[in-house]
């Protein structure tokens, strides 16, 4: 317990540092905009995985990138500030009974790297469904909720492909929804900065 609460002293400057930044909203040189909403209908082929969510959430920017890319730079995105964050998250999970196991590391996905068969792990998430160039769906489950990751490419009729990034969580117990409730924020704030990530990278 000692070295985990050292592990979150330190990390609170850093945390505290990236909430100041403004959550943003256009970044005009490189035309990557977040949009963050609740949807009123999701695409099609998300609504099996929908069905129960306890909460939904879309960021939607916009990029040159193809799906893969679009991914790869996403699922690579863990700077110092959000692996702070998991350091905090094993404190607080303790006291909800659970148990992280360890910080999770930093991996640098290559477009190529991205599995698209169902089954197959990206990180700490497992792959449900995908297709090329449309859709990704990956899950990661715990004792008390399972959360989803989905991106929806759309094509737009310029040079610009449309990135949804949607969120679901499906509550399993008691401990779901306190400890979301606690963790939104910073959620909402590291998919926007993923998302950002991943338009970036073409």
């Amino acid at each position: 317990m000692e070295a985990e609460m050292r592990v979150t002293k330190g990390a609170l400057p850093r945390v505290i540092a990236a909430l100041r930044e403004v959550v943003g909203v256009v970044l005009f040189k490189t035309r990557v905009f977040v949009q963050s909403r609740q949807p009123r209908v999701l695409p099609a082929v998300l609504r099996p995985f929908a069905q129960g969510a306890d909460h939904v959430d879309v960021k939607t920017v916009e990029s040159r990138a193809t799906l893969r890319e679009f991914l790869a730079g996403l699922m690579s995105y863990q700077p110092a500030w959000v692996t702070a964050l998991y350091g905090v998250r094993a404190v607080f999970v303790r006291l909800l009974g659970m148990r992280q196991q360890g910080v999770p590391r930093q991996v640098l996905f290559r477009p190529e790297d991205i599995p698209m068969t169902p089954g197959r792990e990206a990180g700490f998430f497992t792959v449900r469904h995908a297709e090329e160039e449309h859709v990704w769906v990956v899950a990661a489950a715990d004792t008390h909720l399972e959360a989803t990751l989905a991106v929806v490419m759309e094509p737009t009729s310029g040079p610009f492909r449309r990135f949804h990034v949607v969120t679901l969580v499906h509550y399993r117990n008691w401990a779901g929804p306190v400890y979301f409730n606690v963790i939104r924020p910073f959620h909402h704030l590291v998919v926007e900065r993923m998302a950002r990530s991943g338009a970036r990278v073409a």
